[in-house]
């Protein structure tokens, strides 16, 4: 039986204007499907006018002015439609990764709900963050794209260009497939269920930890839309 890692696939990946996906606007985002031998067969990608300034520390880290995306950028509106119309036909036949994909799918959530654009219900989505906390929940380290990269053997070149991120994203899951395949060797549709239960724990472990010096501390472990 083929498993999810050996059939046409696709990541999605955003830039945004910041780190809180409650009120980040999108600057970049990009689609990519592969083929079963991780070839890249279809590429998608957006730059968006965010209507409002992108903050310069957020510019230093996707390379995008607000000027450039105010020449260059098309209207979020038309963007935020295009990339959800995109993400629902995908969705139909392949599962669809994301990095940390409560913040990307979020984030578009947000966008839709500002821009008057249907809704989007993903699934199923494949998260390497979450997975690897799961699977490898007690490695000490930094758990960003960059450092799961480097831990899993997935070249990353030109990290935090949406594009770059999205591939890198395929390559660590892939590699995830197939070192834990016990686990994750599973319908992608069971998977995300599974998904949806680890990002419930690990939000849960991690909010008992801060309330140990912050008695409200909350940690939101919605998955994979806040």
């Amino acid at each position: 039986m083929d498993l999810w890692h050996q059939l046409p696939r696709a990541a999605f990946d955003l830039e945004t204007t910041g780190k809180d996906p409650l009120q980040a606007r999108i600057v970049t985002a990009s689609v990519v499907i592969v083929n079963a031998r991780q070839e890249i067969i279809n590429h998608r990608e957006w730059l968006v006018n965010p209507g409002v300034p992108i903050p310069e520390e957020a510019s230093a880290v996707h390379g995008v002015s607000t000027e450039r995306a105010v020449a260059s950028g098309v209207d979020p509106a038309v963007a935020v439609a295009e990339i959800s119309l995109h993400l629902r036909d995908l969705f139909q036949t392949m599962p669809v990764m994301a990095f940390n994909a409560s913040y990307d799918f979020t984030v578009l959530a947000r966008e839709g709900a500002r821009h008057d654009v249907p809704g989007l219900a993903p699934l199923p989505v494949i998260d390497p963050y979450i997975i690897d906390k799961r699977v490898d929940r007690y490695r000490r380290g930094k758990r960003t794209l960059a450092a799961l990269c480097d831990h899993y053997g997935v070249p990353l070149r030109n990290a935090h260009t949406s594009v770059a991120d999205a591939a890198a994203t395929i390559g660590v899951a892939d590699a995830q497939a197939l070192r834990y395949a016990r686990e994750l060797a599973i319908d992608p549709s069971e998977l995300h269920q599974q998904q949806v239960l680890w990002a419930a724990e690990q939000a849960a472990s991690l909010q008992e930890y801060f309330r140990r010096k912050d008695p409200a501390a909350v940690v939101d472990g919605a998955w994979p839309v806040r």
